[in-house]
């Protein structure tokens, strides 16, 4: 994606989801990281992974997760 800062390959080796400690998936075009166990998707903000819990926003039915967080 042309203009979007690149994330350090090596910081997404290291990188987890905070609320299940499960490897994430990057999505290069939405610019997130995905928790497929949480069903959570985390921001990835100018370069920067935003690892919040509150921030993330859930997948939808349409994207693939193993584990669905109830709705609050």
């Amino acid at each position: 994606m042309e203009g979007t800062p690149e994330i350090d390959p090596r910081l997404l080796e290291i990188l987890v989801c905070p609320l299940t400690k499960a490897p994430l998936r990057y999505d290069r075009q939405a610019q997130e990281l995905i928790s497929e166990e949480a069903g959570l998707a985390y921001p990835i903000r100018d370069g920067i992974p935003i690892m919040l819990v509150d921030e993330a926003r859930p997948l939808g039915d349409e994207e693939p997760a193993t584990k669905r967080l109830p709705s609050p």
